[in-house]
């Protein structure tokens, strides 16, 4: 059985990563700072939570050894962009290379440039340049890096946060209401990571991942509305008040409001949100074909889909 270190396992991404990994038949690694907020992954039977802080020096030389690959799914919305996204995926990178391990999957964004105006767009492109730099130095290393738009799924805190908004306050100021999307399902960006570790053809590429159809942002929040049965008014905010808006939510007490409701929002998410967060590419055709955000969303957003997609492992794990 192959083996697979996955960093950043424990999120809303990595859980369908996952699952994903142990229907392919794989032996999971998840280390965890909170094996708490872990605690799902251990109803899946080839997964092994394990109690470390990849910070500390060694440690995650000593957990890539013997990996056949590596997924790196570590992403921030606000803090330290250098240290998550450039300085870390670099070290992963390179204890790859130590170690021996021949794949290596990163997780970017769409929109990563380097002349991107928002930090996190760049901190992503300087991440990703920083793997593929490694990678040219040790031709022995294939690297794969996936793009995706926002992602939604039953756990998301995107889809989800807007229908927390809508159910608490009459009046939404929304803030970048032309923002572009084209959200991409957590299922489908599982399957893609997966499905990339046994395609040689994978090696050495960048996928962006989408949905097939694009929304503005008001327009998911019209969707929200809609499956919701809720009439709400909505105020689109301008530019200049969307920053207005983003710099109010960065200090106390709407940072308090923010963080009690899953809300991260900063005058840096909004220049991320100057970038249409949209691709002229389709979804891999080796990947299969995305799922359309309404046939899978509404179900959840009106929650009527539970958690009992995780008892066949439950069942076959004897727990």
């Amino acid at each position: 059985m192959k083996s697979v270190l996955l960093i950043g396992g424990s999120g809303f991404v990595g859980r369908s990563v996952a699952e994903a990994l142990t229907k392919a038949g794989y032996a999971v690694t998840v280390p965890t700072r909170d094996r708490e907020r872990a605690k799902r992954l251990l109803l899946l039977p080839t997964v092994d939570v394990v109690s470390a802080n990849v910070n500390q020096p060694g440690v995650l030389e000593s957990l890539t050894r013997d990996q056949s690959a590596v997924i790196n799914l570590v992403g921030i919305l606000a803090g330290d962009f250098e240290r998550a996204h450039v300085e870390f995926p670099q070290r992963v990178a390179e204890a790859c290379v130590a170690a021996g391990v021949s794949r290596l999957v990163q997780m970017s964004a769409l929109g990563a440039e380097i002349t991107a105006p928002s930090q996190y767009l760049q901190s992503r492109a300087r991440g990703e340049h920083a793997v593929w730099r490694v990678a040219k130095d040790h031709p022995g290393l294939g690297v794969t890096v996936f793009q995706p738009s926002v992602i939604f799924g039953a756990d998301d805190n995107f889809l989800n946060m807007l229908k927390r908004l809508v159910g608490l306050f009459p009046v939404i100021p929304l803030g970048s209401p032309n923002a572009r999307f084209q959200p991409v399902w957590v299922e489908d960006v599982a399957h893609a990571i997966v499905t990339s570790l046994s395609l040689q053809s994978a090696e050495g590429h960048t996928y962006p991942l989408i949905g097939p159809r694009e929304y503005t942002m008001r327009q998911l929040l019209e969707f929200v509305l809609d499956v919701s049965g809720q009439s709400r008014v909505v105020l689109p905010l301008g530019p200049a008040l969307s920053n207005l808006q983003a710099l109010a939510f960065e200090f106390p007490p709407l940072k308090w409001v923010g963080a009690a409701l899953g809300v991260i929002l900063t005058r840096d998410n909004v220049r991320s949100m100057q970038v249409p967060n949209v691709s002229d590419q389709a979804f891999p055709q080796e990947f299969g074909k995305a799922a359309d955000l309404e046939s899978i969303a509404t179900s959840y957003l009106r929650g009527t889909v539970g958690r009992l997609r995780y008892q066949s492992f439950r069942d076959s794990a004897g727990r």
